[in-house]
């Protein structure tokens, strides 16, 4: 059935040519599980419009209803709370994707003649990942996306001569307001999405053009040894994409799927409290893959702040985009390109070093967010205790408390607050009546039970 229909439409739209450019192209040195980076990353980003589709029916881009609205969708909404962790966990991931696909390119020299334009057109995709990932977490309107994204902002200001210009155009006005959500939710799923998709197919319609670069280049060979392993090395280069690369590609992207589903039940990711302009007092952390910038910039102060917030940034990405000009070793091999590779060594290093210490710096003072204060609080004043143990502490009527947030998911608990014998039949636990904040703050108290 299937082929009968595949071959009506083929006659019709004559797909057998098609069928060849994508399929059938021959891949130097043949398949390799090294090469699936740029397919997950592509499967990721689909995941994440599809996701951001669903999110959009339900957010309303206003500072009055954005946090209402985000908190709306993670406890009324069917799967809504799972929909959002896929969004943010899935966003984590193709940072990672992307970031591991061009190592891979780098650390193959596949960026060298003719694939100048693809690598460049590729950093530009980088660069709209970043942006996604910026322009996103203000939408959410709670205290971490505001104060992030107002230091965010700030730095731009630094630019000399058109920082306050730029800081204007980006705010929409003087403050960050109702204006700067609306233009960084019309730039996350309009403008973003539509010059990804733009770079995306220009980069395929290269890659096409061009071809993959394979492997390093070969090693000539003399004797019958060498005649034998120069042959079997021109039939694997002529193997085609498909069915094993396909297949190598799908495995990947399936074990990626599998990989965010577990994170976003697993550890789901709740909302601080609404963002509040007057709490000067709060300090935001960035997400993990802005990390490393957010520690480098506590190393700069006063006049030097400017080389932090947008010198060396600007220079590298101008070197990350100009790298097959700069870089004008013409050999591929990792070997033969020891300046290169130690430069990689030395940045990833430093990448790395700087996020270990910020992660240090984090964990090593306590915090404690104020939802969790006020659940906590709210706790007591229902007298919980009188039924329920933790740590030792209250009645043995109930379940012990003490690792709540282990064992039970925020749509369980948000399901168990508001109709306990619905969800545990003959519970004698009463039904409390509770505003949507009230249960928010009540069920991150007992997903901070650990």
């Amino acid at each position: 059935m299937i082929q009968a229909v595949y071959q009506w439409l083929d006659q019709r739209l004559r797909l057998r040519p098609i069928e060849e450019m994508l399929l059938n192209e021959p891949i130097p040195g043949g398949t390799s599980w090294v090469y699936v980076f740029g397919s997950a990353t592509l499967f990721l980003f689909l995941l994440q419009l599809l996701t951001g589709m669903f999110l959009a029916i339900y957010y309303a881009p206003t500072p009055d209803h954005a946090y209402d609205s985000v908190q709306f969708i993670m406890s009324s909404v069917t799967f809504g709370a799972f929909v959002r962790g896929l969004h943010h966990w899935g966003a984590s991931a193709m940072v990672v994707a992307i970031g591991l696909h061009m190592l891979q390119v780098y650390l193959y020299g596949a960026y060298k003649p003719p694939r100048e334009v693809m690598w460049m057109v590729g950093v530009a995709l980088f660069l709209l990942t970043l942006a996604f990932a910026f322009s996103g977490y203000l939408l959410p309107w709670d205290q971490k996306a505001y104060w992030a994204t107002q230091i965010g902002i700030n730095m731009v200001g630094t630019v000399p001569g058109i920082g306050d210009a730029l800081v204007r155009i980006i705010r929409g006005g003087d403050h960050l307001g109702a204006l700067t959500l609306t233009r960084f939710f019309a730039l996350h799923i309009l403008f973003l999405p539509l010059m990804t998709l733009g770079l995306i197919a220009l980069h395929l319609f290269i890659l096409r053009r061009v071809g993959p670069a394979g492997l390093f280049e070969e090693r000539r060979t003399v004797g019958k040894s060498g005649a034998v392993r120069a042959e079997r090395r021109r039939r694997i280069a002529s193997e085609p994409f498909y069915p094993r690369q396909v297949f190598m590609d799908a495995v990947v992207m399936g074990v990626v799927f599998l990989i965010v589903v577990g994170l976003a039940i697993g550890l789901p990711f709740p909302l601080a409290d609404k963002a509040n302009p007057s709490d000067t007092s709060f300090k935001p952390i960035p997400e993990w893959y802005f990390l490393f910038y957010y520690q480098g910039l506590k190393y700069v102060h006063g006049p030097l702040e400017p080389l932090a917030t947008w010198i060396l940034p600007a220079v590298f990405y101008a070197v990350l985009m100009f790298l097959p000009f700069i870089d004008r070793n013409p050999a591929r091999h990792p070997v033969r390109r020891p300046t290169a590779i130690l430069i990689g060594i030395f940045f990833l290093v430093g990448v790395f070093g700087l996020m270990a210490v910020s992660l240090k710096e984090i964990y090593s003072v306590p915090t404690t967010e104020p939802s969790v204060v006020r659940g906590q609080e709210l706790y007591a004043k229902l007298q919980c205790n009188g039924c329920h143990r933790i740590h030792g502490s209250g009645g043995a009527v109930g379940p012990d408390l003490s690792y709540e947030g282990k064992g039970r998911d925020r749509n369980w608990l948000i399901r168990h607050f508001k109709d306990p014998q619905g969800v545990s039949p003959g519970s004698i636990m009463p039904a409390f009546s509770l505003t949507v904040s009230e249960l928010d703050d009540l069920t991150n108290y007992m997903l901070s039970l650990r």
